[in-house]
């Protein structure tokens, strides 16, 4: 009896190892590191906040005036931006400095650009408070405009409520951001660029990062929270 349980084991072990070897035969070629789910687990030590912690912080607060770039913060305006570089400069970014591509970009590009949906979350907590919205952009100002017409529609705002888009510009080396929001005494300031940031924190306003979506045009992009300012979670959309 001994001797046929010896002989089942020794069939068994033999198995055994030859599903073993079957195993590494038929193993998929590996492909990168992987991860583990401890690594999923990790965040980067950022302030990440949300929109509703936005507005509780502001509970009891009187109305205010805030500010939104306008670009890759509560417009994916990536579309028109790609339009241009294609007719303009295809191989440079020399298409920025272009009045003809301001032209079409401010009178009627914008019909392609899509509201995110966080700007509209974050305009209509505004609104609900009773804030005073104002909309700066770096863009090259032209003659006319209809930039105002479709974000007051992308993002619902009211027409009395609605004040005409302020364009800042975009010169090397000069913000003049800055200038408009001293002037109307703005809060809080929200942009995904590393200059909207920067140009808050030198008025000592709050100065809240909006994530810009990975296939904007506008590229490379920033690092959020690089200088310790709130980053509203899920605003790349």
């Amino acid at each position: 009896m001994r001797k046929v349980i010896l002989a089942f084991s020794t069939i068994a072990l033999a198995f055994g190892l030859n599903g073993v070897t079957q195993a590494k035969v038929f193993m998929p070629e590996q492909v990168s590191q992987g991860v583990t789910v401890a690594d999923l687990a990790q965040r980067q030590a950022i302030h990440w906040v949300s929109v509703e912690q936005i507005e509780k912080s502001l509970k009891g607060q009187p109305p205010m005036a805030v500010g939104f770039d306008i670009d890759d913060t509560v417009m994916f305006s990536s579309p028109g931006f790609y339009r241009g570089k294609s007719e303009y400069s295809p191989n440079d970014e020399s298409y920025l400095k272009k009045t003809e591509f301001w032209e079409k970009m401010n009178n009627g590009w914008d019909k392609f650009s899509m509201p995110k949906k966080i700007g509209i979350e974050l305009v209509q907590m505004h609104l609900k408070r009773g804030d005073d919205i104002y909309f700066i952009t770096g863009r090259t100002a032209t003659k006319t405009e209809t930039v105002t017409k479709y974000v007051q529609e992308g993002l619902r705002i009211p027409a009395n409520k609605m004040h005409n888009i302020i364009f800042a510009g975009d010169e090397p080396n000069k913000n003049d951001k800055i200038s408009w929001m001293k002037n109307h005494k703005l809060k809080i300031y929200y942009g995904d660029a590393d200059a909207d940031i920067a140009a808050a924190r030198e008025l000592n306003i709050r100065g809240i990062r909006i994530l810009r979506a990975s296939n904007s045009s506008y590229q490379p992009l920033p690092k959020a929270g690089r200088f310790g300012e709130e980053v509203v979670i899920k605003s790349e959309y």
